[in-house]
């Protein structure tokens, strides 16, 4: 079992950056790779990142590519997401998630992952 925390959401202004976080619980962390996703008011659940279990491979979503880097601190329990240059269509409800099943395949599909944290929000504003 897994359990995920965010924090370090808030409210930016465009061009502002932010880094959220997410703290797992339980020792399938480690193992597993972690993604982020975002559901922004009135839109569908959106892939943002993802990173394998040791951080050698990650995987971004064409509208944060090249501005959003993933990481994360198994010593620590947690993954990061570090948004730069942020616009205005980046707020969103953004949620980290865990697909015990794997170590280095890398998804986009939210059904793959089988934890999910509350999520932390992040308002951008013009």
């Amino acid at each position: 079992q897994v359990q995920l925390a965010e924090s370090g959401g808030g409210l930016v202004q465009a061009g502002d950056s932010l880094r959220v976080s997410c703290t797992a619980s339980g020792r399938t962390f480690s193992s597993a790779v972690m993604g982020w996703f975002r559901q922004g008011p009135g839109k569908e659940r959106e892939f943002v990142a993802a990173i394998s279990w040791n951080g050698g491979s990650t995987y971004y979503g064409d509208s944060v590519k090249g501005r959003f880097t993933i990481s994360r601190d198994n010593a620590k329990n947690t993954v990061y997401l570090q948004m730069n240059s942020l616009k205005p269509e980046d707020t969103a409800v953004y949620y980290c998630a865990a697909d015990r099943d794997h170590m280095v395949r890398l998804t986009t599909a939210s059904h793959e992952y089988d934890y999910w944290g509350q999520g932390t929000q992040v308002t951008v504003s013009s």
